[in-house]
């Protein structure tokens, strides 16, 4: 069985359309989520979905092997950031060399970067009236989003969307493509 191990910060609608599409795999297991903030939203998905949840701190993450030795106990063939805004440290990109993808919700490498999350990308694209947008799932390395990438999924905008719609768009993207990438990276395909 292959495991899984998801980092959220945020609401958690990744993590949940990514629970569900595994939930009917027996070759697939969603062992943990961790989540770097106490009140996030993903909090309440897992529990609702039975699923696992650790909240961590600053110091945990960064100043200590906490989080590195609950990721060395759980010993998971791929790490999942799904809407996770921290930088991965070395020290967890080292003990788990190509094992942790992300999401970024714009084509890089246009639009990435440190602060480049969320509506910020859109209002970024929206800005520069770009006339497509999509998602990049990647490889984390040691510098914010530049890792390898695995897939890129593309999406035509209008002169008229705005950056909620932009969202929107990219949101399906995201649904669509996601969990099946990390089947395939999962399955080395």
């Amino acid at each position: 069985m292959k495991s899984i191990v998801l980092f959220a910060s945020g609401s958690g609608s990744n993590v949940e359309n990514i629970v569900k599409y595994f939930q009917n795999n027996s070759d697939v297991s969603i062992d943990c989520v961790l989540t770097n903030k106490k009140e996030a939203k993903v909090l309440e998905r897992c529990d609702r979905l039975n699923i696992n949840a650790l909240y961590f701190n600053k110091h945990s993450f960064y100043q200590s092997d906490c989080v590195l030795n609950v990721l060395e106990s759980l010993n998971p063939d791929l790490i999942v950031l799904a809407g996770f805004l921290w930088k991965i440290p070395q020290t967890l990109i080292h003990n788990f060399p190509n094992k942790i993808i992300n999401i970024h919700p714009a084509l890089l490498p246009k639009y990435g970067g440190k602060g480049m999350y969320g509506m910020h990308v859109h209002e970024a694209v929206k800005l520069n009236n770009e006339g497509e947008t999509g998602i990049t799932i990647h490889y984390v390395n040691e510098n914010y989003d530049e890792g390898a990438i695995i897939k890129q999924a593309k999406v035509a905008l209008a002169p008229s969307d705005s950056p909620s719609e932009i969202a929107n768009k990219v949101h399906q993207l995201e649904y669509e493509y996601f969990p099946k990438v990390i089947e395939q990276v999962l399955m080395g395909e």
